[in-house]
């Protein structure tokens, strides 16, 4: 636990569980739009789609990555 000078957490912990649970809300929406981009995979995609699809993924990646780093500075400062 990372704590400011006090000793206090940097995050109170009201806070820092309601950050969790939009946190664990995101991920589920995420993981909807992942399925969904896997599922496009399967079919047949012109070059535009296949574009399209993959600045999809791209976008989720960051999105998954940027929700894991939230999870993560939560977790170390509260």
């Amino acid at each position: 636990m990372t704590a400011d000078d006090t000793g206090t957490p940097s995050i109170p912990i009201e806070h820092a569980q309601q950050i969790r649970r939009l946190s664990h809300d995101l991920s589920n929406a995420l993981e909807i739009v992942m399925q969904t981009s896997y599922l496009l995979g399967t079919l047949p995609l012109d070059e535009s789609g296949r574009k399209w699809r993959a600045m999809l993924d791209g976008g989720v990646q960051k999105a998954t990555e940027i929700n894991r780093q939230l999870r993560d500075f939560v977790r170390s400062n509260s």
